[in-house]
């Protein structure tokens, strides 16, 4: 993981280090916390100078500084992960790997090659000195984050940066479009004075007047949010990448996906395990099951291999019982999406090592309003919240006569239950459940320190109860049970798992309920594909800001190429049936493959957003809806909170 940043300008007026604001370079540090360097080129005729800024989070390899340069002078900025595709030795570094391959591409249709080959998340920066051509872009789904800011037509500057901040005034941010990747001829710009992008979009593979439309709807769709000075063409060639994954199976006749023995008049009313056991029971759905779980259990253990175990040095502070320290973690609710993934991160994290369970919880607001007028008093009654699991609120009330606003948030409650299923499937694993709690009066301090920066340029209702939920998360400062008392703990681990992407391939939101009553499959079918198209500018670019902010790195097991070219094979019948009551019908897919993983009660749980089990929505303002936009999230507002 890195953050890495370009700046451009065709005007010599301005010295180009101005153009990257200290607040900036304090961002880009805390993704990459073990290296940090800026280079900048400069061309005299025509003018054009480029500075390069790269910062790196150590995890796989020998420690690489950013950018690189080699003996022709090209500079690369990297931040991704190859997990397959391209050969990365185990003692190799990726960053390394690709720049190595790019140095060997002779024209664009190798480079565009080289980047169809890729599996894993990434976005990168490309100087290629002998064409004086700068190559950007994001993965497909846009699971790496990456903005650019466009000056006005007189400074003829341009930047991008993995993450921005929020200014009063000036040029905004937006974030790199995940439709393919893009070129700028920097010798033609500085002539002509002016901004001018080629695009290289994705495609299926397809027939050639389906990919002349596509390119087109594309071309529109980017032009659209750009400045009016800004020019964007499709490339000369009309080469494109090909995309990583299949299309989606629109099939939506065949089979039903009825539960066996019931029939319409005999569905089930209320989800059970004995009806993910009818299920298992049919050879073809058990079969589909298995081969579903293999290819995810795949996708974990690249996720949790693909990484530098380094010595465990000093582990006193730690109160695992292992006296080791956690190199992964899963944001972790106890619902099926995070169960699955801890459950299959447990086949392949070596048996040794804890595996940290980082759970998020939000003090209620009536509680949160009635806190005590003094510090002292705040912090005796947090204290007595972060123990309100070992003994009841009211015989602690009892006992202190101080009232208690207790962390039993929903999540706390599913996470709980869901700890002790993890623990039946490996007792002799270390299972950190990392209970983290936040007050009001925290949450509003640190969205005004950082977090309204890492959303930026998001800006929903939604968008802050997500990211500041997840921000906390990841941070992983928070207490877990050793020896019957809690105790201080901060994870340690660099590689936090998240289960996005389970909802929006297998039918997991409850819109996608309302679809399916309202234009049946076929409505269904055009809702997931609308789903994946848009998960890069509706979540991953804000949540790997949002996690990287800690020095870790997010990754995506259900957003595995493999994955989702899987599931994509399959008709919609074999992934969900909405016929079926909710913890049943939507991701039965899942259900069951969790089913034969050996998993219980979370197998049957309904969709929760994390907005609504840590409770950070009810915290505020109940009043809002989540498309609204956040005032919260306003700069010029944030002193009214």
């Amino acid at each position: 993981m890195c953050g890495i940043c370009c700046v451009v300008t065709l005007c010599s007026q301005h010295a180009i280090r101005d153009f990257i604001k200290e607040d900036m370079l304090c961002c880009l540090r805390r993704r990459g916390p073990d290296s940090s360097q800026q280079m900048i080129k400069t061309v005299s005729d025509p003018f054009y100078e480029c500075l390069f800024s790269g910062h790196v989070l150590h995890l796989r390899g020998p420690v690489t500084p950013q950018p690189l340069e080699d003996a022709s002078s090209n500079v690369f900025l990297w931040n991704g992960e190859i997990f397959s595709g391209l050969h990365v030795g185990d003692a190799e570094n990726d960053t390394k790997v690709m720049f190595h391959h790019l140095a060997l591409c002779s024209s664009e249709a190798d480079i565009l090659s080289l980047f169809s080959l890729l599996r894993g998340p990434w976005s990168f920066i490309y100087y290629q000195a002998s064409r004086h051509t700068l190559w950007f872009g994001r993965d497909y789904f846009g699971r790496r984050s990456l903005l650019w800011q466009f000056s006005d037509e007189a400074d003829s500057t341009f930047c991008l940066s993995s993450v921005s901040v929020q200014s009063e005034s000036g040029n905004q941010w937006q974030e790199v479009p995940a439709s393919g990747i893009f070129k700028i001829d920097l010798k033609v710009c500085a002539t002509t004075k002016s901004l001018s992008l080629a695009l290289f979009p994705w495609k299926y593979r397809c027939t050639e007047k389906a990919a002349a439309e596509g390119f087109i709807n594309v071309l529109d769709q980017v032009s659209k949010d750009l400045p009016d000075h800004i020019h964007l063409v499709m490339n000369e060639s009309k080469l494109f990448l090909t995309a990583p994954v299949i299309p989606l199976n629109k099939t939506t006749s065949g089979t039903s996906g009825e539960c066996p023995d019931t029939d319409s008049s005999n569905i089930p009313h209320v989800a059970s395990v004995e009806t993910l056991q009818g299920f298992l029971a049919v050879e073809h759905k058990r079969k589909l099951v298995y081969q579903f779980a293999a290819v995810l259990s795949e996708a974990t253990k690249r996720r949790v291999l693909s990484l530098v175990r380094e010595e465990d040095g000093n582990t006193s502070e730690l109160p695992s019982t292992s006296g080791r320290k956690a190199h992964v973690a899963v944001l972790f609710s106890g619902g099926i999406d995070s169960m699955v993934i801890a459950a299959l991160a447990d086949k392949h994290v070596p048996s040794g090592e804890p595996i940290d369970l980082l759970n998020v919880a939000f003090m209620a607001k009536q509680q949160a309003e009635q806190k005590g007028p003094t510090k002292k008093h705040a912090r005796q009654e947090v204290q007595l919240d972060l123990l309100c699991h070992q003994e009841s609120c009211q015989d602690l009330e009892g006992k202190t006569g101080a009232h208690l606003s207790c962390f039993d948030v929903p999540d706390r409650i599913t996470g709980r239950a869901g700890l002790k299923e993890l623990e039946a499937i490996n007792p002799s694993r270390t299972w950190n459940f990392v209970e983290i709690n936040v007050t009001l009066e925290e949450l509003k301090k640190m969205r005004q320190e950082c977090i309204h920066h890492l959303i930026y340029p998001l800006d929903t209702v939604l968008d802050d109860s997500i990211g500041c939920a997840m921000w906390f998360a990841s941070r992983g400062e928070g207490f877990v049970s050793s020896q019957g008392e809690l105790k201080p703990y901060k994870s340690p681990a660099k590689v936090v798992l998240s289960g996005i992407g389970a909802d929006e391939q297998l039918a997991g939101y409850s819109r996608h309920r309302v679809c399916f009553k309202k234009y049946g499959l076929e409505g269904l079918n055009k809702e997931l594909e609308m789903e994946l198209d848009r998960i890069s500018s509706r979540n991953l670019g804000r949540d790997d800001r949002i996690i990287c902010d800690h020095g870790k790195e997010a990754r995506f097991p259900f957003l595995d190429e493999d994955v989702v070219s899987f599931l994509s094979s399959l008709p919609i019948s074999e992934k969900a049936d909405l016929t079926l009551p909710r913890g049943v019908g939507e991701k039965l897919i899942l259900r069951l493959a969790a089913k034969e993983l050996g998993l219980t009660a979370s197998t049957i749980l309904p969709k929760r957003a994390v907005q609504f089990g840590s409770r950070v929505a009810k915290l505020e303002s109940s009043r809002e809806k989540a498309s609204d936009i956040c005032s919260r999230l306003k700069l010029l507002l944030v002193d009214e909170l």
